[in-house]
């Protein structure tokens, strides 16, 4: 077993690292944000659109606003096509070498249908696998992931036309079109067509690890995207404005529902032209382990409300309680709550078409991350302290005050596993992360100081390299 232990430019008079350019521009997440608020928008206008075009009968329905989970649906295309549109006309992200793709050379069809056959082969293959992992997992038939599965059901026929043209097309293009899909291909196939000796066992497991991560997540996040959306297209804008807490829970609502939207459109243009596909998904088991705790059906029993292993709400009935009455501390706090929740968003935003757990992807070094390394973790957990307050309830119990502190720093500390976990899998994959991580350590507006308070606290100059190897995949 081998643990991830890259080394970082931290000796003394090792010359002072530089930030290295971002492989995400600001600019492809703003499109993506700008293109869901016209989404929004025409939703929330829909009867005055109907009623301007003349629309009647079945058609116009009742003409209430656009709220459905459809039209949470089609959001996806409103934020996924301008962040297409800019990485290709303005970021020219097809062009970069790390995409893998040469366009001045096209292959012959004759010569690369074969390969083509048996990368559609096991990409059938692997799709099947997934259909059924969904159908056997009870989870997926209940729920908010009974929506989910719908639309993935459509989904197949449409997906398995378009990948017969797509994939032709671009191993016509690609440097090395034999990968991980291939090798999976090529495996199931067996000698009659292939032979035994070209399939590649680390590469089947690379293509399973990113697929994997795929399915799990995206049909989680495909689950999530109807309620939030609903209450944003529903909202009484009048309303809202007058109250504290509603209008922090409204743009709370609002910027989770971004988080979302940006962060569903990451997990479905995992695409080589776009230089969004996965390039490693992550191979320590303590990443896999930290991250999957965090999620359905794995949180359902160890994290939340009450009757949870993990449970730190017993008895709080959150900040909007505690300081009824209090106007002026009601808008502080709510606002409080929208600037944490505004850092978790604009983590998702920054990452534009690449957004995803467990995966590299590239290197992002501009927007929040330009101030911490994790601020999607950062702002999450700040934020559950700032909204629960756990430390104060409504039982009278000390015990219970304790119990819930106790039990928040503990998901505190497995968001800090994560994080420890994520670095661990980037900086043995890109240089450039390595420059970023010691950039961070001494110029980081967040990061910095940690790192200072943490050498003072254990004794060490220097931070080590990141040795994190707890259950290593392999």
């Amino acid at each position: 077993m081998t643990a991830l232990r890259p080394s970082r430019p931290t000796a003394p008079g090792a010359p002072s690292p530089i930030l290295p350019p971002s492989d995400v521009s600001a600019g492809v997440g703003l499109a993506g944000l700008a293109g869901l608020f016209v989404w929004i928008a025409l939703c929330r206008s829909y009867p005055d659109i109907a009623d301007a075009l003349g629309l009647q009968g079945s058609l116009a329905g009742a003409r209430g606003v656009l709220s459905g989970p459809y039209a949470a649906l089609a959001a996806i295309m409103f934020t996924a096509l301008p962040m297409v549109v800019w990485s290709v006309l303005v970021d020219k992200v097809h062009l970069r070498p790390s995409t893998g793709i040469d366009w001045s050379q096209a292959r012959p069809l004759a010569e690369i249908l074969p390969i083509s056959v048996v990368k559609l082969c096991g990409l059938w293959a692997t799709w099947a696998l997934l259909a059924a992992f969904y159908g056997l997992a009870r989870w997926y038939w209940n729920g908010s992931y009974l929506f989910a599965m719908e639309v993935l059901t459509f989904a197949v026929l449409p997906l398995v036309m378009l990948s017969i043209p797509y994939v032709i097309w671009l191993d016509r293009h690609l440097a090395n079109p034999r990968d991980g899909t291939w090798h999976f291909g090529a495996l199931l196939l067996g000698g009659g067509v292939i032979g035994r000796e070209t399939w590649d066992g680390a590469q089947i497991v690379k293509h399973w690890r990113a697929w994997a991560i795929k399915g799990f997540f995206g049909a989680f996040m495909i689950s999530i995207l109807p309620p939030g959306f609903a209450q944003v297209v529903e909202a009484d804008a009048a309303q809202v404005l007058g109250n504290p807490v509603q209008f922090a829970m409204a743009l709370v609502t609002l910027l989770f529902v971004i988080d979302v939207q940006i962060g569903t459109v990451g997990y479905l243009l995992t695409l080589r032209p776009l230089d969004a596909h996965i390039r490693s998904g992550n191979p320590l088991l303590a990443g896999w382990l930290a991250a999957l705790i965090c999620y359905p059906p794995f949180v359902w029993g160890i994290i939340g409300p009450d009757n949870q292993v993990l449970s730190y709400e017993r008895g709080t009935p959150g900040w909007a309680h505690w300081f009824a009455g209090n106007e002026a501390l009601l808008w502080a706090w709510g606002g409080l709550l929208i600037v944490l929740t505004a850092g978790y968003a604009w983590a998702t935003v920054a990452f534009g078409i690449r957004f995803s757990n467990l995966t590299y992807r590239g290197v992002l070094t501009n927007g929040p991350y330009r101030f911490t390394r994790h601020p999607a973790y950062l702002a999450k957990n700040l934020f559950w302290w700032a909204s629960v307050l756990p430390f104060l309830v409504t039982t009278g119990s000390v015990a219970d005050a304790v119990r819930n502190s106790f039990f928040l720093l503990i998901v505190n500390a497995i968001y800090y596993w994560r994080a420890r976990t994520e670095e661990a899998h980037l900086l043995a994959e890109d240089p450039k992360y390595r420059e970023y991580h010691a950039w961070m350590e001494q110029h980081g507006l967040i990061t910095a100081p940690l790192v200072r308070i943490t050498r003072r606290i254990t004794g060490r100059r220097h931070a080590p390299a990141a040795e994190i190897d707890p259950f290593p995949a392999e």
